[in-house]
Parts: structure tokens; C-alpha cells; sequence
């Protein structure tokens, strides 16, 4: 359920659906994504593909579901390494991991992906795109730069790659390494990276710590399952280099006037478009970093829960790499939080009056 949808937000189903068809998919995908086929169904507050200002009700019905089928779903009682077994299981007291396993599954980022794709049809209503790719992984690292003019064209090289790079060098090598841990029944995972344009200066706050919009992108991206770290702009690096080198210095183009940007520049885009809290004009930019899936095929060193001895972990289907699926979903997760910031400052009950509270304010900064 979504609240606080305005009304008059034209919804678009086809984009919602490819984004959760894109999040089943990618090479190094197990056997549950032949089973689930994910399409979205309004249960409440649309009529006529719009949305009526009442609480957004959607459903993606879960095919695979059948947890008192001992058959299907036995009890696991040796937790895997790097999942949530081993501590769910002391945290509810049994020696059952199952209960965790299945609450913990990244199944649940189907209904984050829908519903920042349902943010995504409001930031699309204002010129604010959103577009989310595989960077690499392992060895594998493409150098491939994104921005206003290309994002486009890097879209359409991205879907036509299976591991969803827009670079086909990097696109091979990355296939090669998920083929290797399959072989081998291991497991990877990589890099995926955001950008978001359009934004207008001022989105978030520099009042309180939750309210900035970079905590609230980080504490989004690290919600995804698997995910370590989350760096934003030039991340880790501003630890290694001086303030000159670092900060963005700000420049005024008298021809951009009319932009969101309200005519403010960088020759550089380092804090990746947030500065003190608040968008600064340039594109966001988001990195996070997935770690490689728990479940490997061969097995790690583990404890039976209910003898207490050593023995292998349990094995339960999985994928051997879910990189491209989860660069969807952080892409739908970054969406979702810039949309929230969106309508806190220009909020209202309907598009209407979103709309007029949007072209006031950037008016208003025009003339500062």
C-alpha cells in the first residue's frame, strides 16, 4: 500500500510491468524466475489509469507460496553463512531456520520495485528521470561515463545486454564471471550505479540528520538485500584527496536559466548532486555495492542447529548471480526516496496543485 499519492497521477502500467519483468530477469538467475511471472493489479485507489488521491492498494501475486508443504519448503536446520539464518533463528528461539529464510528473501523487492516505479510515473510528470546499470563486478569495471546527453542512449545499450551494462566489452567479461561461479557452484556479485536528472536545487533538508537526502539514499540502498555499502558521488575516494580537489566549484550559465539548475553549474559533478543534505542541480549519483548471493551450490561450513555439530549448510534454490536484478531495484528504491522528498516540499492532494506549487517555487529562486 502507497500512501500519500496524489490525485490525478496518471499511472503507467506497461513501464511498471517492464520494470518488474526486468527485475526477474538477467544472466545467473535460478529457477524460481521461471515460476513467478510479476505483473502489478490495482486492488485500490485508481480509476481510469489515474490515481484518486485514496491509498494506492497494489498486488503482485506470489506464485511460490506454499510454506506448510514439507516437501516444498522443509525445515532447514543448518544456517547458511552470510544469510540471515543463523541469527533469525536465535532471535525467534527455534533451530528452524525457515521462518527467516523466507521473510528475508529478496522476493519482497518486487513490491519495491513496483512502488518506486509508481514514484518514478510522478518524477517522469517533471522531467525527472531516473536510470539505474551494472558498473561491474569483480575484476570487471566499466569506465563508461553518464550524463544529461547520453542517458538515453546508454538506456537502449543497457537493455540490450543481459547483465544490464551499456558496455559490451564490460557486458562479456561480466557474463564470463558469473559462467565461472556456476562451474565452479559459487556465487558473485558487483557493483550497480544511479543517476537520477531533473532534479530541482533544494530537494531533502540540512535541519536534521533523517531528513537529509542522502541518509535517506543510503539508509534506502542498504535496505536492498545483499547490499554492504553505499557511496554517493565520488564516495570512499574524498577520504584520499584535499578540499580543492574534492569540491565542485559553482559557475552561473545565464542560458540554463530556465532549467532546474536555475542557471547554477559545475564543471564537475564530486558530491554527486547533493550537497549538505539537499540536491545542488547536478544528477544524482549513487553507487552500492552487492555482495555475492549466500547460497552456493557446494555448500559452507555451517552448524546443525539441532546437534550442534559441523556439517555443510543447507542448499536452497537460489541464483548464482542477481546483479542485474538488484541495479533494478536499487534504481526503483532511489526513485522512490527522491520522490518522497519531491512531495514534502511540493506536496498537495492533487497534481494540479503540485504542479502550480512546483512552477512557484522555481520562479520565486529565479528571481532571488
Amino acid at each position: 500500500m502507497l500512501n500519500g499519492v496524489p490525485a490525478g497521477l496518471e499511472l503507467d502500467d506497461d513501464f511498471i510491468n517492464a520494470e518488474l519483468r526486468r527485475r526477474q530477469g538477467g544472466y545467473g538467475r535460478g529457477g524460481r524466475m521461471h515460476i513467478e511471472t510479476d505483473a502489478v493489479t490495482w486492488l485500490s485507489g485508481v480509476r481510469l489509469g489515474r490515481t484518486m488521491g485514496s491509498p494506492l492498494v497494489l498486488q503482485v501475486p506470489n506464485k511460490d507460496s506454499r510454506l506448510d508443504d514439507l516437501e516444498r519448503t522443509p525445515r532447514i536446520h543448518r544456517p547458511r553463512p552470510g544469510h540471515a539464518d543463523l541469527s533469525g533463528a536465535i532471535k525467534w528461539l527455534t533451530d528452524d531456520c525457515r521462518d527467516t529464510l523466507e521473510r528475508a528473501s529478496a522476493r519482497e523487492t518486487a513490491a519495491r520495485t513496483a512502488g518506486g516505479a509508481v514514484a518514478r510515473c510522478l518524477l517522469r510528470a517533471f522531467g525527472i528521470e531516473v536510470f539505474g546499470f551494472v558498473r561491474g563486478m569483480l575484476d570487471v569495471v566499466t569506465d563508461v561515463e553518464i550524463d544529461a546527453g547520453n542517458y538515453e542512449a546508454m538506456r537502449e545499450r543497457r537493455d540490450a545486454s543481459d547483465v544490464y551494462c551499456p558496455d559490451e566489452a564490460a557486458s562479456d567479461a561480466i557474463r564470463a564471471h558469473i559462467r565461472d561461479a556456476k562451474v565452479n557452484k559459487d556465487t558473485v556479485g558487483g557493483l550497480c550505479e544511479v543517476h537520477v536528472f531533473g532534479c530541482p536545487i533544494g530537494l531533502g533538508s540540512c535541519m536534521h540528520w533523517d531528513d537529509k537526502l542522502d541518509s535517506r539514499l543510503a539508509a534506502g540502498v542498504m535496505g536492498i538485500q545483499a547490499f554492504k555499502s553505499v557511496e554517493i558521488g565520488m564516495g570512499k575516494d574524498v577520504a584520499f584527496h584535499t578540499g580543492s580537489q574534492v569540491h565542485d566549484a559553482i559557475e552561473f550559465d545565464p542560458a540554463r536559466r530556465e532549467e532546474p539548475c536555475l542557471g547554477f553549474t559545475r564543471p564537475r559533478n564530486h558530491a554527486g548532486g547533493l550537497e549538505g543534505g539537499m540536491t545542488d542541480g547536478m544528477p544524482i549519483v549513487v553507487r552500492g555495492a552487492m555482495k555475492p548471493i549466500s547460497t552456493l551450490l557446494q555448500g559452507m561450513p555451517s552448524v546443525n542447529l539441532t546437534t550442534k555439530k559441523s556439517e555443510r549448510s543447507d542448499y536452497e534454490r537460489s541464483d548464482v548471480c542477481a546483479l542485474s536484478a538488484a541495479s533494478v531495484v536499487m534504481e526503483n528504491v532511489v526513485g522512490f526516496e527522491v520522490a518522497k522528498v519531491f512531495l514534502e516540499k511540493f506536496g498537495g492532494d492533487t497534481m494540479l496543485e503540485i504542479e502550480a506549487a512546483y512552477r512557484s517555487y522555481l520562479e520565486l529562486a529565479r528571481n532571488i
